[in-house]
């Protein structure tokens, strides 16, 4: 049997559960990505500004990250799968009941209850199981699970533009909501919390009383939540995350704002999409060789540079180059974090402790990406939020490294 402890035959169950990760990665964020081909529709169909446009993926994404605070225990205690499962079809009722709004209200509503809901209960659970099933390739398979946001980038935003251009906006969301529940709700039936119940240990290896013993270990939350290395995760994360999605949302019309094509400018999030998924397949894996934590300073330190790249960037090579940077170590971050808590913490809480952490981002994506697109509606500029991203990337790797360095879990 292929799930016997130690069988050399078969496939690691582990790898299923990474490739259930995976597509709940690639359903969630690639639908949540393509809003960027949203947003010149939405602005001419309900005659809205850019900033008020942007809040809604700014909703969107200050929920699904906020509410891993509560599927993050949920799945500690319950499981993973029904809670990735529930959150793929909430997504895909979101997206349709968008394509039927009538009032950008109603767009807040649907979309930013939808797809924050959705992935919210999906995210955070998907990404604690994986965790549980390795150990020594634990780097790679999170960047694996998490890879599925990258390939999600690279294909769902050109999809989305293709079926609007075909089929219109409101047809393109019905269509989008269908792929979620279908594709997103039945794939995510791969996830389980714990080899342990199959009889198997982490990495496939033999089963034995220390490893049972090494899976049920770790921290408390609130141990976790009051250490010096959570509390410097979370500073660094919640300060970095105010520039980390405002690429996602406003690098398609900063393109298009310079004259390149629409079809060129979408081709950007794709970029970045394949920078990620190159970020999280290599990066994962360096950082399981150098050390995650040296590995996530090294992260924001690359977003750094790149967005600085992008602040002097108007051509399509040049805002192309940037793209693939920054999509390499955007997914090289969204690899190593959460691996890097179980390295700290151990896996009895991961789920709630990887929750309470990407709080931290929930808070940044609200207001960021929303605050660029104000902030242009000021100043006809993306100048200054984009040099903003740069000096918070800065701050947030100095803050890593002061705390890091001699802090215990």
């Amino acid at each position: 049997m292929s799930d016997m402890a130690g069988a050399p035959q078969g496939v690691f169950r582990g790898w299923l559960v990474v490739a259930g990760a995976f597509a709940v990665t690639f359903i969630g964020f690639g639908g949540a990505y393509t809003f960027s081909a949203f947003l010149g529709p939405l602005q001419a169909d309900f005659g809205a500004s850019r900033g008020s446009v942007s809040l809604v993926f700014s909703l969107a994404g200050f929920l699904y990250f906020g509410l891993g605070v509560l599927s993050g225990p949920l799945a500690d205690r319950w499981g993973a799968r029904p809670l990735a499962v529930f959150g793929m079809i909430v997504m895909g009722a979101g997206l349709a009941a968008a394509g039927v709004a009538r009032s950008l209200t109603e767009v807040y509503v649907a979309y930013g209850l939808g797809v924050g809901i959705g992935v919210g209960c999906a995210y955070v659970p998907a990404l604690g199981a994986v965790q549980r099933w390795f150990v020594r390739r634990r780097g790679l398979a999170s960047g694996l699970a998490v890879s599925g946001i990258g390939v999600g980038t690279l294909v769902m935003p050109p999809l989305a533009s293709c079926l609007i251009a075909a089929f219109g906006w409101r047809e393109t969301y019905l269509i989008l909501g269908g792929i979620a529940v279908v594709i997103g709700g039945g794939l995510a039936m791969l996830i389980e919390n714990d080899p342990g119940r199959r009889g198997l240990a982490p990495d496939g290896d033999l089963l034995t009383a220390e490893v049972q013993a090494a899976q049920a270990a770790g921290s408390s939350l609130r141990e976790a939540v009051r250490s010096r290395r959570f509390i410097g995760l979370y500073v660094a994360c919640l300060i970095g995350s105010f520039g980390l999605f405002v690429p996602f949302v406003h690098l398609v019309p900063f393109a298009l704002d310079h004259g390149l094509r629409a079809s060129s400018a979408v081709l950007l999030l794709g970029i970045i999409g394949v920078g990620s998924t190159a970020g999280r397949f290599l990066l994962g894996g360096i950082a399981d060789r150098m050390g995650r934590g040296p590995a996530l300073l090294a992260m924001f330190a690359g977003m750094a540079l790149t967005l600085l790249v992008w602040a002097f960037s108007t051509t399509l090579w040049g805002l192309g180059a940037f793209a693939f940077g920054y999509g390499v170590f955007y997914g090289g971050f969204v690899a190593v974090l959460p691996a890097l808590v179980m390295d700290y913490f151990g896996g009895r809480n991961v789920g709630a402790i990887i929750g309470v952490l990407y709080t931290s981002v929930a808070f940044g994506t609200l207001i960021g990406p929303a605050a660029a697109g104000f902030a242009f509606d000021a100043t006809h500029s993306y100048t200054a939020p984009i040099l903003a991203g740069v000096c918070v990337n800065i701050i947030a790797a100095v803050v890593l490294a002061m705390t890091s360095r001699r802090g215990t879990a």
